[in-house]
């Protein structure tokens, strides 16, 4: 099957979002989405040096599937960057039915990029459910205990000096940040309702020679818990690997929010709805600039972005790659 010619076959195509389009569709069936992904170098950092290599003095919790708890991807629980976070800080989400607040502590509210580890943690606790469930170890406890060594692993950040003292702010925000759900009166129940931590504590168990963080304990919150150890299907969803990779804590937003929403199919926000789930702090016209930049790169792993316009103003489609193939 021969691909899309850009400069020739969809040149002819006037409607200028199929014709980027039917663009990207070539470059996917030249080279295979991986491959053209991997050209957008703006929206990803790069490896860290040995990536895909085994590493034998390493416990094997970094090769299990990367999970994400799926009630609260719509939604940021976080900042999408450290420079937005401060102590004290809020987000309000006003939802159908249900009122979101999220609330940072003393270190300010956990990034985006801080909620890497709480992804390790529900991936560890459901790879342990479904060990579990076949009867292979014993019931999960309430506790994660990863080497740090083990986090820059799963999360595809080098071992640098810098990296153990962001993990150790990363612990202080994670510990400080809460949720509160509250059902909006006469509200039909959506969501789980209550005040939910995004971990229940963290301690430091022991340090490497150089007095780093060598292993430490995370106590799992009972929500999230419950969420994966007592469900027969586990309210999680599989996330891609390259989103460790994403650069921008705007790009793993609408990733997030494309897994849960359009899952294999397609959904459509506006852009001022996702500027509001975001929880931005940037002014609407800028994070507009900032959203039709990630559309252009195009680059989010099993994703396609393309922009629509609608009765509320500009809106963002999110399709799966693979639908694009095959639907």
């Amino acid at each position: 099957m021969s691909a899309p010619k850009k400069t020739s076959d969809t040149a002819s195509v006037r409607d200028a979002s199929l014709r980027k389009r039917l663009g990207s569709l070539g470059d996917i069936l030249d080279n295979g989405p991986g491959d053209a992904v991997a050209k957008a170098t703006g929206v990803f950092r790069k490896p860290p040096a040995n990536d895909n290599q085994p590493d034998f003095f390493v416990p094997t919790i970094q090769d299990v599937p990367i999970k994400d708890g799926l009630d609260l991807m719509d939604i940021a629980v976080f900042r999408l960057a450290k420079s937005q976070t401060r102590k004290g800080d809020i987000i309000r989400h006003e939802l159908p039915g249900v009122t979101i607040t999220v609330a940072g502590g003393a270190h300010g509210m956990a990034t985006i990029m801080d909620y890497d580890i709480v992804l390790m943690m529900v991936s560890h606790l459901a790879e342990q459910t479904r060990l579990y469930r076949q009867g292979r170890v014993p019931k999960p406890v309430k506790f994660f205990r990863p080497s740090s060594v083990e986090i820059f692993k799963f999360c595809r950040v080098s071992r640098g000096g810098c990296s153990y003292d962001m993990l150790a702010e990363a612990l202080r925000r994670l510990q400080g940040t809460f949720i509160e759900i509250a059902q909006n009166t006469g509200a039909k129940k959506s969501r789980r309702t209550g005040y939910f931590p995004l971990i229940a504590g963290a301690d430091v168990i022991s340090k490497t020679d150089t007095g780093r963080i060598g292993t430490v304990e995370i106590i799992i919150p009972d929500w999230m818990y419950d969420a994966v150890t007592m469900h027969t299907n586990p309210e999680v969803l599989t996330v891609d690997p390259d989103y460790f990779l994403l650069k921008k804590g705007l790009a793993r937003f609408v990733y997030r929010l494309a897994r849960k929403a359009a899952g294999k199919n397609e959904a459509i926000y506006s852009f001022a709805s996702v500027h509001t789930r975001s929880g931005s702090t940037r002014p609407l016209n800028k994070f507009t600039h900032d959203l039709r930049a990630l559309i252009a790169d195009n680059a989010l792993p099993g994703y396609e972005l393309y922009e629509v316009s609608g009765i509320e103003g500009p809106q963002l489609c999110m399709r799966c790659r693979s639908q694009i193939l095959t639907g």
